[in-house]
């Protein structure tokens, strides 16, 4: 691998409840390179999200390090992280140009740059037409394009996805999977993204972290063969067919019911 864009050191994180420590995360090491897109895949609660947090600084790790770009950013926020939730995470009280601009008034940039700014990406997700909307006249898709036009408009040198699509219908969850590829590849961002859906994973990815059941570690990962760009007609190949299987059978043997 190249020089590693993030460089995820020895984490370990617990957390007590009801006077019994639950280990998450124990010795997780990894190295993610520039521009790479990199999905964490693993069954429910084997840390996919908690190690999501940790590298956004949101949460700090019992112990190891968070490198990006060569500094140390363990436990702290910003610092060239942008994050994408599964919940939306809107303000209900603002606009769609609001929302997206927020991250950029925080930063203290100019109303009319800032501005001009937040209507770029928000053209980019397709949803000019609508900036001056409110998050609840947007269906659960336009949202969750306009918390990615908010994470984007940052600028950041990496972007942090948990289950961004999770929560949404098929169809729509389908359609969203090709604007982010289209977005990607126009945009070139190094993307960490979580997911449960196999095919989704294959579909995205350039490599598959799968995760062991908690806590969790490296069980395996996956070099995704597909060049690039995707469409969704791989879905249906032979190839790729093959490999979901194989994913599903390893996944298969962590599942605890």
């Amino acid at each position: 691998m190249t020089t590693a864009k993030l460089d995820l050191r020895n984490i370990t994180k617990s957390y007590t409840r009801g006077g019994k420590t639950l280990a998450v995360l124990e010795d997780f090491s990894l190295q993610v390179a520039p521009l790479e897109f990199l999905v964490l895949l693993g069954s429910s609660g084997c840390g996919k999200s908690t190690l999501l947090r940790i590298i956004d600084g949101i949460d700090k790790p019992d112990a190891g390090q968070v490198v990006l770009d060569g500094k140390d950013v363990t436990g702290t926020t910003g610092a060239g992280r942008g994050m994408v939730f599964q919940s939306f995470e809107l303000f209900a009280w603002r606009t769609v140009l609001a929302n997206v601009a927020f991250g950029l008034e925080v930063a203290g940039m100019p109303k009319a740059e800032r501005l001009k700014t937040a209507r770029r990406y928000i053209e980019m997700v397709g949803l000019s037409s609508f900036e001056n909307a409110y998050p609840h006249e947007l269906s659960g898709g336009m949202q969750q394009r306009v918390g990615i036009a908010r994470a984007l408009a940052i600028d950041p040198s990496i972007l942090l996805m948990d289950e961004p699509y999770g929560a949404l219908d098929v169809q729509t969850r389908d359609l969203l999977q090709d604007e982010l590829l289209n977005v990607w590849e126009r945009q070139r961002k190094t993307v960490i993204f979580v997911t449960h859906s196999i095919e989704e994973a294959l579909y995205l990815a350039d490599r598959i972290v799968m995760l062991s059941p908690r806590p969790g570690r490296i069980q395996q990962i996956i070099e995704v063969p597909f060049e690039r760009p995707r469409r969704s007609e791989i879905k249906n190949t032979p190839e790729f067919l093959a490999l979901r299987q194989r994913i599903w059978q390893a996944l298969k043997q962590n599942v605890r019911i």
